[in-house]
């Protein structure tokens, strides 16, 4: 007998930390940049940093199980969260807005990751903990590949650096277009 699943899942990926509340947030696009318009979220108090972005993975999916053998019909998306992302003008320019973005491009990118692992894993009947392994795996890789990004580029003030890491996410988008 068919058994349809379908799951949803959710998750606001901040830097800060998670949101409050779960807003809509703008799915990536490849053209679209961010603009300091975007950033609508309020300046927390005694905060350093110049700028946050809120960026995230959602995903959802149905299975079909037939004679134990899973289908997964799946999306996986990148969000960029406006209402919790915030600048502080006197400290940002658009050296810092295009740290930003990249901050978004790799949330696309670990989207497309998961896609890829979605696409090649064989499910067995308890489709539902594989794919939340699968994507809590990718958030910890995520987070640590943001987390190395502003360590390298000492949050975009290492210029060479940051010019490194362009190149880098272009190129990654580039090539993994079809995601």
């Amino acid at each position: 007998m068919d058994k349809i699943i379908f799951i949803g899942c959710f998750l606001l990926f901040g830097f800060l930390g998670l949101a409050q509340e779960i807003e809509e947030g703008v799915p990536w696009d490849a053209d679209k940049r961010l603009t300091w318009a975007d950033f609508k979220g309020k300046v927390p108090p005694a905060v350093e940093s110049a700028a946050i972005t809120a960026s995230g993975i959602s995903y959802s999916y149905s299975a079909n199980l037939l004679h134990h053998e899973v289908k997964l019909d799946f999306e996986v998306n990148a969000y960029f969260y406006p209402n919790e992302s915030w600048y502080r003008p006197e400290l940002c320019n658009e050296n810092t807005l295009a740290h930003e973005q990249l901050h978004f491009d790799i949330t696309e990118i670990f989207a497309r990751k998961m896609r890829e692992r979605l696409r090649r894993t064989t499910f067995s009947d308890d489709v539902k903990a594989e794919v939340r392994k699968i994507y809590n795996e990718i958030l910890v890789e995520l987070q640590k590949y943001q987390e190395q990004y502003d360590w390298e580029t000492n949050f975009s003030r290492n210029r060479e650096k940051q010019m490194e890491w362009n190149q880098k996410i272009a190129e990654s988008l580039k090539v993994d277009a079809k995601g």
